[in-house]
């Protein structure tokens, strides 16, 4: 779904507001998603919105010249409609828009849906010490975790 089609649809994309925070934080919970560094990673929200509610979160959190995607979450209502890839999609294009180098992720349930967006899996080592920094990597998700990569394409 583009962001087009979450607009027909009647969801509509747009970056996170400071009160916003509430609402992204409960439907991560309810994703079994964590919530640590979630606060200080606001800047880097797009939320999809319908009807004056939140329905889909997906975050930017750049280190360097890197980024993590994280917090990727839809409303159970909302799945298999395409709003989680027009969330991801937004959060790539915005990623090649700043220069990012490349896009990391955390994920314990979804690696068979992100290939599809270009990630592929790495070994933990393999990912720049910077982003070894961010509170998902430190803590919130497990060493278990499968870790993914995809190389941003940025206009020359």
């Amino acid at each position: 779904m583009t962001t087009t089609e979450a607009l027909a649809a009647g969801a509509s994309l747009r970056p996170a507001q400071t009160a916003d925070l509430p609402a992204i934080e409960s439907l991560l919970t309810a994703s079994h998603l964590p919530l640590a560094g979630v606060a200080d990673a606001l800047p880097g929200f797009i939320v999809a919105e319908s009807d004056g509610k939140i329905v889909g979160t997906a975050a930017l959190e750049a280190c360097s010249d890197n980024a993590l995607l994280r917090s990727v979450a839809v409303a159970p209502e909302w799945r298999s409609h395409g709003l989680g890839r027009a969330l991801v999609t937004r959060v790539i294009a915005d990623a090649e828009a700043r220069g990012l180098r490349a896009l990391y992720l955390l994920t314990t349930t979804a690696e068979h849906y992100f290939p599809s967006f270009g990630f592929q899996q790495i070994m933990r080592q393999d990912v720049p010490a910077d982003l070894h920094e961010t509170e998902e990597f430190k803590a919130a998700c497990p060493e278990s975790a499968i870790v993914m990569c995809r190389h941003c394409v940025t206009a020359a």
